[in-house]
């Protein structure tokens, strides 16, 4: 799957809103990032390690991309009159089967955060999801991002097998 300049427009735009919403609403306040920032970085981690394969992840990932890439085309094109190349850039990670076992946790906290956490966030985390996905793919944010969090995967991955695995 490709990701338009609109899709990774709207990415961004939804940093920007979140970045406008702390400054403005939240005063300021670190912790109030934080729940936005660890779903971004998820999304981003999500977009590059299970894009194109045929999982839930993969196809959930997928959908997001689809619908973001639908909604920036159609703000750039047609709300502003610009036009919406095609900026993808990456390719899946390569992820340890360690590694997959972190992409397989981090997602239940997720859910687990989506289900029991406070109202509030919600917004935040699936916001901070569908912009990870929305801006992983772009050229310098995936070569960017997907050395740190392969590697962060793939390590604490390593811990994980050698405490419960080989």
């Amino acid at each position: 799957m490709a990701i338009n300049l609109g899709g990774v427009a709207l990415g961004v735009g939804i940093v920007l809103a979140f970045l406008m919403r702390w400054h403005l609403k939240e005063k300021r306040r670190w912790g109030a990032l934080v729940p936005f920032a660890l779903s971004l970085l998820y999304g981003m981690l999500a977009a590059l390690a299970a894009l194109g394969s045929w999982s839930l992840l993969g196809a959930t990932a997928w959908v997001a991309l689809w619908a973001g890439n639908v909604a920036g085309y159609a703000g750039l094109v047609w709300g502003v009159g610009g036009s919406a190349p095609d900026v993808t850039r990456a390719q899946q990670l390569m992820l340890t089967p360690g590694g997959y076992v972190i992409v397989f946790l981090l997602t239940i906290v997720l859910l687990g955060l989506l289900k029991w956490g406070p109202k509030q966030s919600k917004s935040k985390i699936l916001l901070g999801v569908m912009a990870g996905v929305l801006v992983a793919l772009s050229g310098n944010v995936a070569g960017v991002a997907a050395i740190p969090l392969g590697s962060g995967v793939n390590l604490a991955g390593i811990g994980f097998t050698g405490v419960f695995g080989e």
